[in-house]
């Protein structure tokens, strides 16, 4: 991939890739993404209060989820959107984790379709657009809710936000900024490859880099995988700090295709 990218450094393009790898985490005040929730889904909740993390090992031993907050009965499922009693909405349970939120499985290879398809489904139930008329409570519960489907939907979709939200539930999150332990080789090769993006004069030598990144992307998605599920956290850590550089080089080409047409 970076042999046709023969071209001198400079400090310039190493500032630039060594910036690149702070990528933006998904917040629960997120939008739903393009093409997804119909017209009554596209107005953004007011962003609840932040769902609390926990290491997903203490999930079979926490407690049960308290019961309705208007009629008292437990819960039977977690979490637990209405009430199965009185069929009053629920506030978010702060202990399920975002796969537990939209019912998948805590998994690396995820379908996505499927995912989409439970998002959709929850959010045409638990928008606040369907609770104008009920009480206050209902109405704030609704948005927090809203907005927690929101952030699970869209940190889950993608590879990179996904595997990163998976060790911060292993008490591993990486750190925004530059990576210090990154070898200075890999360095100066992306230094090379952000470049050549940027001096991409025609759109196809931008697509043939982007074209190679994609590549690039899915052997690291299949080595991500492999190391997850061999409960290998560390080399998954690495492999997700490569993939953060890769993805940042992914949305410049797209940047550089955008000036080009």
């Amino acid at each position: 991939m970076l042999s046709l990218l023969a071209r001198p450094r400079s400090s310039r393009g190493f500032r630039a890739v060594i910036n690149c790898v702070a990528a933006s985490r998904p917040s629960s005040s997120d939008l739903p993404p393009r093409g997804g929730p119909g017209p009554a889904e596209r107005r953004p909740p007011r962003a609840g209060p932040p769902v609390r993390v926990v290491p997903r090992r203490s999930f079979g031993s926490a407690p049960a989820a308290p019961g309705c907050w208007r009629c008292g009965q437990s819960h039977a499922e977690r979490p637990a959107f209405f009430c199965s009693s009185c069929r009053a909405v629920q506030p978010p349970d702060g202990s399920a984790s975002l796969f537990q939120v939209l019912g998948c499985n805590h998994s690396f290879t995820l379908d996505t379709q499927q995912l989409q398809k439970r998002y959709l489904q929850l959010q045409r139930t638990l928008h606040p657009d369907n609770f104008s008329q009920k009480t206050k409570e209902e109405q704030e519960y609704s948005e927090h809710q809203s907005a927690l489907l929101n952030r699970a939907y869209r940190t889950l979709l993608k590879p990179l936000s996904r595997g990163l939200y998976m060790l911060e539930l292993e008490g591993m999150p990486i750190e925004e900024g530059t990576d210090s332990t990154a070898d200075p080789s890999f360095l100066m090769q992306l230094m090379e490859l952000n470049e050549a993006v940027e001096e991409a004069l025609t759109p196809e030598e931008a697509n043939r880099i982007g074209q190679d990144t994609k590549v690039k992307l899915k052997e690291l998605t299949a080595q991500i995988d492999d190391a997850l599920g061999k409960g290998e956290h560390q080399a998954a850590k690495a492999l997700l700090i490569q993939m953060k550089y890769f993805a940042n080089i992914e949305e410049k080409v797209k940047e550089q295709l955008d000036k080009l047409m």
